[in-house]
């Protein structure tokens, strides 16, 4: 396929037009055929081992993934399919389920969970693929049932949705019996949820389907009042939700619990959920266009990061339905940098499939739930193909992010998450001050995802035994302590007082200094109450440690900067040794590459409540200034007053933050 010419006039940051999207989902889609089973019922990649649910559950995973983006091509086209992608998917909707309803009614297993599945991936000069396993053999191209393999769920939502998006191409041309097969199989996805997170949102789109077919109507409506009442528990304001019954903030927000809800409501015509939800949708966007880097990187931050451009989803969706504070051309410069981001950076191999990893393979970021065919969800991430050609998102010239038209400091709402973006290197850095893991818990090891103190664009986080980057740690018999549940104490934009303070800090939105702050128990009977306050690309990083025994080694660590990255400072202000410098711990690979290197400070506590105080900075400009020279910090007792080098000042006091013991995590 010849790569379509570029087009600075339109695209001046990309140089990308629908043109480039199109081929880029053509490329995809040809890429998985030689994998796909004798009647494409499965697509069955190779990969470095099986998910949990099996080889099987992970062959439909590879077919429904690839399917959707399909149907957003081929949707997008007005059901022009040059390449014939849907005929394929309509010879997998004849034999799939039909397979895995037989066998059922055999009793017959599906295999899938048992979780001893093994994998193998053959490639010869067409590339082929071979899928071996321990269940009892369904036949080559048969589907695992909803009821006996718990990810088919989620595998049925995208089945449902390209068959939603399709409809006049595809379903409608089906025989009545294949129709009612795959009613068959999608109908137990209509049930309560079996995992109380973004699980829900599968059924409501699997009941949107169905309630647009006409088919099982009443239990679709159901499903869709009970789905949306779930989550409505985790919406907690400013267009954030919490993914479940916990502190987890993460991408889940854009890719899944906006995405199913607005979505469902845009293409049912349903106006007054969309009156609901698009709001929400808008408000999110708002902070989640900080997120994303000049280079088009988005942040790697929480979990499921192998799903790469389905950051994109969100952009899209809001300019789909018309609830987005974002232009049509950011939005095009936007989803189209982040596309592009990957591609150019490895993100398939050489047969043109996308790997688990971030750039190429990373096998720190998979989780035990993803197969080879889990980076497909990426596929959400071309949402954009549903805008007809003509519309300005295609057609307007492509305008600057957020992050390279003024340098940003903002809390993200209610999440403890605080953004902090510099125009001059596009660099985006967020301080995580609430977000937790459902699994992080008392004692258990952090996830890196989600548990250190900052993330950036550029960064980290470093994996497995080498030391965590950014992330303040009390050192017990030679080991630092994990950071667990942060509880906030506090997240806000701060305004300049007193002589000297300067008018940058008001004149240009987003540029005022802000700060975030939140207490964890990192022992028990040990609190520790962090805060953050940032301005330009300066940091000030501060920890306020009660109850620890006095003499208890602390460290402070920094930025994990791989050789050619940005630049990481950090220098002590009060507390830490003052007789040396930072020292430089290496910290292996991440998923910016080998080799990363991150500073740490070191000192003690003295007595009761000991409070260390750091400045650190990452830039990626040449010749970056010192730490020191990007703000000024005098500690009286527990009060931080800082100037900033443009004279903006702000005081935070940390005793005003100090929480009643009784709800303290771990008290």
């Amino acid at each position: 396929m010849p790569t379509p010419p570029e087009n600075r006039e339109r695209s001046p940051y990309t140089g990308w037009t629908r043109a480039h999207w199109e081929s880029a989902a053509d490329r995809l889609l040809l890429a998985v055929r030689p994998f796909a089973s004798p009647r494409y019922g499965l697509v069955d990649l190779p990969g470095p081992r099986p998910s949990w649910s099996g080889a099987r559950s992970d062959g439909l995973e590879g077919w429904a993934r690839t399917f959707l983006l399909a149907a957003l091509r081929v949707a997008g086209a007005r059901g022009e399919d040059p390449y014939g992608h849907l005929d394929r998917y309509a010879e997998g909707l004849a034999a799939g389920p039909a397979g895995g309803l037989a066998g059922a009614a055999l009793g017959v297993g599906s295999g899938a969970g048992t979780g001893k599945g093994t994998r193998t991936g053959t490639r010869t000069g067409t590339g082929t693929g071979t899928r071996t396993g321990t269940g009892t053999d369904l036949g080559p191209d048969a589907w695992p049932l909803t009821t006996d393999t718990r990810q088919a769920i989620v595998e049925a939502a995208s089945v449902a949705l390209g068959l939603r998006l399709t409809r006049p191409w595809l379903w409608d041309r089906l025989d009545d019996r294949v129709r009612e097969q795959v009613v068959e199989w999608l109908r137990p996805a209509l049930g309560p949820s079996p995992v109380d997170n973004n699980w829900w949102l599968f059924g409501l789109t699997v009941a949107g389907f169905l309630q647009d077919a006409g088919v099982e109507t009443d239990l679709a409506a159901a499903t869709i009042d009970r789905s949306l009442a779930r989550i409505e528990d985790w919406y907690l304001g400013d267009g954030w939700y919490s993914d479940g019954d916990n502190r987890a903030f993460d991408h889940y927000n854009a890719w899944a619990l906006h995405f199913y809800p607005v979505l469902h409501a845009h293409l049912a015509g349903d106006r007054e959920l969309l009156d609901r939800y698009g709001p929400r949708l808008r408000l999110h966007l708002e902070a989640y266009g900080h997120l994303f880097d000049t280079n088009g990187s988005p942040l790697p931050y929480g979990r499921s990061l192998i799903y790469r451009f389905a950051a994109a989803a969100a952009p899209w969706l809001g300019t789909l339905t018309g609830h987005t504070p974002l232009t049509p051309g950011a939005t095009r410069r936007l989803a189209s940098g982040t596309l592009r981001h990957f591609l150019d950076r490895g993100a398939t191999d050489a047969d043109g499939l996308l790997t688990l990893g971030w750039h190429g393979p990373y096998a720190p970021l998979v989780q035990e739930y993803s197969g080879p065919g889990s980076p497909y969800w990426a596929s959400k991430g071309f949402l954009g193909l549903l805008l007809p050609a003509d519309h300005p998102a295609w057609t307007d010239r492509e305008e600057a992010l957020p992050a390279e038209r003024a340098d940003t400091a903002r809390p993200l709402g209610p999440t403890g998450l605080l953004v902090q973006t510099t125009a001059a290197d596009g660099l985006v850095r967020l301080h995580n001050h609430g977000s937790n893991h459902v699994h992080s818990g008392p004692g258990a090891e952090d996830d890196p995802g989600y548990a250190r103190g900052a993330y950036s664009t550029r960064t980290g986080p470093t994996t497995g035994s080498a030391p965590a980057d950014n992330h303040f740690a009390l050192i017990v018999d030679g080991k630092a302590t994990t950071r667990g549940p942060a509880t906030p104490a506090g997240t806000s934009p701060t305004v300049p007082y007193g002589p000297g303070a300067g008018t940058s800090a008001t004149d240009t939105p987003g540029s005022a200094p802000a700060w975030a702050a939140s207490r964890h128990t990192p022992r028990p009977g040990v609190r520790v109450l962090s805060a953050t306050l940032v301005h330009g690309p300066a940091e000030v990083r501060a920890h306020l440690v009660t109850g620890a025994p006095e003499g208890t080694p602390v460290r402070q660590t920094g930025w994990a900067t791989t050789p050619g990255g940005p630049h990481a400072r950090l220098q002590p202000v009060h507390g830490y040794d003052p007789e040396h410098t930072a020292a430089e711990l290496p910290t292996g690979e991440t998923l910016q590459g080998p080799d990363s290197r991150t500073l740490a400070l070191h000192g003690v506590t003295t007595g009761p409540a000991t409070l260390f105080v750091a400045l650190a900075s990452l830039t990626a400009g040449p010749d970056p200034d010192p730490a020191a020279a990007l703000a000024d910090v005098r500690v009286t007792g527990h009060v931080l007053d800082v100037t900033w080098r443009d004279g903006a000042v702000t005081r935070l006091d940390l005793d005003g933050l100090a929480p009643d013991a009784s709800t303290e995590p771990g008290a």
